[in-house]
């Protein structure tokens, strides 16, 4: 009797020592397998990874010589292509990005993006420099001149979440627009005819409008800092531009100087503008309204600048800019095409340190500030075969 006990506790004592074995087999393949999977996964972003770099590295060569690629490009095109600048431009937009910038696509094809007109005479080069873009001082939203309609008007696209897209004008033609400092209102200017008109609509609802101005030619309106008036351009009789002024109090216009793209300088009872040299290109002016004195604080050789805006900080000045690009006709070194074109700069705020940003050479036009400061986001038609616009966006990292 006493050696069936025992036998039978040997034989549950193998069984639950066999259990334990197999539960010990089963977890040293199951961290095997873990660790299988690991391994692969490891090796897959390293891959990844090798990509990622050869990437960035080719990426940065062919940024690195983009002015090589545009001659080699031209040695295909004879001269009578090169003067047609509709092929001309479906060539250069297909460049990559610079080196050394993060640049990110922020609309789509989709958005229908109006495209401020650029027009070239030889090494001349004018262009809109009306805001077509805005950011809201207060939401990460984005509006934006679109022709989806046929017909340019403001749409809104929020940049998070799913980026839903928002209507916010229905009318004839919208030209230029920007925001109120708090965000709830929008003065936009509209084409009419010959005259342009300025008005006033709810930065968050629907279509209703409020007319400023009617049967002038009236551009580029803005905001000054109190909202206490809005500050926009008139084409005169005699064809120069002056920088006009709406108060809301009084409902009343004033003429006080001459210039266009005005904006008020935080903190001061400053503007800037723009006004055009003796030789005819256009440099940033800061005025003050009060005591009338002048300062031409952004001009450099043949350039031309327009469209300045202040970043949040009161630091910095961002402005569009004419710059060249040296094109070999057809191998031809002796007779190179010269292609002006417009780019992105900054400076400081008393226009010292004027630096030049974006050197793509399709256009580069209406840049503004992202909220905090640490993006600038502008128009271009830069990567497509198309001539689509589209807003870019790259990171501010110049330090004081």
């Amino acid at each position: 009797m006493e050696l069936n006990r025992n036998k039978y506790t040997l034989l549950f004592l193998s069984v639950v020592l066999l259990i334990f074995l197999f539960q010990k087999y089963e977890r040293r393949t199951e961290l095997k397998n873990n660790y299988n999977i690991l391994l692969n996964e490891k090796n897959e972003l390293k891959e990844k990874l090798r990509h990622v770099n050869e990437e960035n590295s080719q990426k940065k060569t062919e940024s690195e010589e983009q002015l090589k690629t545009i001659n080699n490009i031209t040695l295909n095109l004879n001269s009578s292509t090169l003067k047609n600048e509709t092929e001309f431009k479906k060539i250069i937009y297909l460049f990559s990005e610079e080196s050394g910038l993060d640049f990110k696509k922020i609309t789509s094809d989709n958005d229908c993006l109006c495209m401020p007109e650029v027009k070239r005479r030889g090494k001349k080069i004018t262009w809109w420099s009306g805001r077509v873009i805005a950011m809201s001082p207060t939401e990460e939203k984005l509006a934006f001149l679109s022709y989806k309609t046929n017909n340019s008007n403001i749409y809104l696209k929020n940049l998070t979440g799913a980026g839903t897209t928002q209507q916010r004008t229905n009318r004839q033609q919208v030209i230029d627009f920007s925001y109120s400092p708090d965000g709830q209102k929008i003065c936009f200017t509209e084409k009419n005819g010959s005259s342009n008109r300025i008005f006033i609509t709810d930065a968050n609802k629907g279509y209703g409008c409020r007319q400023v101005t009617a049967n002038e030619f009236d551009f580029s309106p803005s905001y000054n800092a109190d909202m206490s008036q809005i500050l926009f351009c008139r084409k005169e009789n005699s064809g120069s531009f002056g920088i006009w002024n709406y108060q809301f109090n009084d409902n009343s216009f004033s003429n006080f100087t001459s210039g266009f793209n005005a904006i008020p300088v935080p903190n001061t009872t400053d503007i800037l503008c723009v006004r055009s040299s003796g030789i005819g290109n256009n440099e940033i002016w800061r005025i003050n309204t009060e005591t009338g004195v002048e300062e031409c604080i952004v001009s450099e050789g043949n350039r031309s600048f327009t469209s300045p805006t202040i970043s949040p900080d009161g630091k910095w000045i961002l402005m569009v800019g004419s710059s060249m690009k040296v094109v070999d006709v057809a191998g031809q070194n002796s007779q190179n095409k010269v292609y002006p074109n417009t780019d992105i700069f900054v400076c400081h705020i008393d226009g010292s340190n004027l630096t030049q940003i974006t050197y793509h050479a399709a256009d580069d036009l209406s840049p503004v500030w992202s909220k905090d400061g640490k993006y600038i986001y502008f128009v271009s038609q830069r990567g497509s075969g198309t001539q689509t616009a589209n807003v870019w966006r790259i990171p501010f990292k110049i330090k004081n």
